[in-house]
This record gives C-alpha cells, sequence and structure tokens, in this order.
C-alpha cells in the first residue's frame, strides 16, 4: 500500500518541479524602482537602440535558421521580448550606463553587463513606453519590406511611436545624479544568462527565483541514490540540485558545466519517479478491469 502513495507524491513532485523552476541569479536584494521622470530624456535614445536591436536579433536569426526565413511570429517574439529584462532578447538594456552630460541624459554601451539597479529599470520602462502594443506592426513592417536599420529606426521613433519627433527637454538643475554603474561579475552574468536561456524551456514555465548561494545550501537536491524515505519528502526537489552543484565536482571545476550537470542528474531523478507513477498507474487499471470484468460462464444447454 506503501507504493501507491510514494507514487502520487512522486506525481505531485513532478507537477511542483514542472511549474517552480530554479534561479542562478545573485542573492536577491530590494528591487530599484525606474526613474519615470527620466524617461522624457532618454526615450528618443532608447528607441533607436530598440530598432538597432530588433534589426540585428532578427539578423542573428537568419544565420541561425538559414537558408529558411524569419517568420513574422518570430520577429513578433523578438519585439514582444526587447524590453523584458527576464527575456534573452533584453541583454542589451543591462550592459547600458545613463550618464549626465550637462543639461543632457546620454546612454552609453559599457561593453559588460552591470548591476542591474534604477536606471536600468528606467531603461526597461523607457522601451516598454516605446513599444506599447506595436510588436505586431513592427513584425509585419519588418517581415513585409525587410527594412534597413535607418529605415526601421524612422518607422519605429517617427511614424510608430513619435518617440524621436520632438526635442528632449534639459535636465532640471536639481537633478539627482544616478547610481554608478557596477559591472556584474562574470561568473553571475553567466549563470543569470542560463537561467534566462531556461526561461521558455517546455516544463518550465515560470520559474521560481533562488539566489546562487540558496543552491548551494541546498543539500540533496539531485541525489539519485536517495532513499525512498527522502523520495517522500515534497521538499526534496530543490534541495537536490543543490547537492550535485556543491559536492558533485571539485571546486576549480567551470561553474557552468556543473549546472548542466545537476540539471541533467535532476532530469533522471524525475525520469525515475515519472516510470513508477507509470507502473502505479497501470497496475491500478488493471485491477479495476480484472474486477469490473463479468465472470465467464459456459453455454446455455440446448
Amino acid at each position: 500500500m506503501a507504493r501507491p502513495a510514494r507514487g502520487l507524491l512522486a506525481l505531485s513532485a513532478l507537477l511542483l518541479f514542472s511549474s517552480i523552476p530554479f534561479s542562478l541569479a545573485s542573492p536577491k536584494k530590494p528591487a530599484s524602482a525606474a526613474r519615470k521622470e527620466d524617461i522624457p530624456f532618454i526615450r528618443c535614445q532608447v528607441c533607436k537602440k530598440i530598432a538597432h536591436q530588433i534589426y540585428h536579433q532578427v539578423e542573428k536569426k537568419a544565420v541561425q535558421i538559414a537558408p529558411k526565413k524569419v517568420s513574422e511570429f518570430e520577429i513578433i517574439e523578438i519585439a514582444e521580448n526587447v524590453c523584458n529584462l527576464k527575456k534573452q532578447q533584453a541583454d542589451w538594456i543591462l550592459q547600458i550606463d545613463i550618464v549626465e552630460k550637462g543639461d543632457k541624459l546620454e546612454l552609453v554601451e559599457q561593453g559588460t553587463e552591470g548591476q542591474c539597479n534604477s536606471e536600468c529599470k528606467t531603461i526597461e520602462r523607457a522601451c516598454q513606453e516605446v513599444i506599447g502594443y506595436a510588436d505586431t506592426d513592427i513584425a509585419e513592417f519588418f517581415f513585409k519590406t525587410s527594412p534597413s536599420v535607418d529605415l526601421l529606426v524612422k518607422f519605429l521613433c517617427n511614424d510608430l511611436s513619435k518617440a524621436c519627433s520632438v526635442k528632449p527637454p534639459p535636465v532640471p538643475k536639481d537633478r539627482i545624479p544616478g547610481e554608478p554603474f557596477l559591472p556584474k561579475p562574470s561568473k553571475d552574468a553567466e549563470m543569470e544568462k542560463i537561467l534566462r536561456s531556461m526561461e521558455g524551456m517546455p516544463g518550465a514555465p515560470s520559474m521560481k527565483m533562488y539566489s546562487r548561494e540558496e543552491l548551494m545550501n541546498m543539500n540533496n537536491f539531485g541525489d539519485v541514490e536517495a532513499d525512498e524515505e527522502e523520495e517522500d519528502d515534497d521538499d526534496g526537489f530543490p534541495t537536490k540540485l543543490g547537492k550535485v552543484l556543491k559536492n558533485t565536482h571539485p571546486p576549480e571545476k567551470d561553474l557552468k558545466e556543473r549546472i548542466r550537470q545537476g540539471i541533467t542528474e535532476t532530469g533522471k531523478h524525475v525520469k525515475r519517479h515519472v516510470n513508477l507513477v507509470s507502473q502505479t498507474i497501470r497496475k491500478w487499471w488493471r485491477g479495476k478491469q480484472k474486477i469490473s470484468k463479468p465472470p465467464r460462464t459456459g453455454k446455455s444447454e440446448l
């Protein structure tokens, strides 16, 4: 009787695992809010960055899928995600610093990802205001005309959003300067890219965010040799990957490889649970069929 219970627990754990992914981000910090008052000063610059990003990301996609043509749907996906910091298409935002120059604000590319504080959120917010609900219009224009980057800038920033149709106002003299650009440690940037790349994976639609330290302290995530008592523990799934990351490999091994290994081991663990649930359901169904079948009777005598 214990086996079906374990099967149901395994199924529950599997469903939980498939809907609560993990994060390899840096330790959580209080979220910095966007400075909405700065948006009018950077709106046109942000719009031009968006147009360049959409153009180059579609170009990159075309190289990846050649000789096929990039579909309108794929262009919509790029335009839809280019202003969402949770998506890979918005990685460009993390590399920009807002710099005060006289009575202007300038977007300066740093060539590396920085910590996402209020300036990062301000650029994201400005980007979202420029795009609005125009992602389908942008995709349709791009798909039908195959424009140059300059033509796309004109369409998006002058014709569609009007972001560059008006000269930005001068920055007030009493404006409080933004925070300095702080480069993000390369390991943290790499781990966050892995997370964003997993965002749309089947079975991992809305990942719960764990910090790197939280993962490392999860003592038995991915331990496929765990005994059956541990299998019945419904919070065992998140702790197993931490053990794989922490103990399976020597410290000097590349962290990215350790993460992949942890995911692989966890996948094996999940697969074993799925097989167990499948066997339990089959046995239950066969038993039900035997009970429901009427007993055989001989032919009636003539």
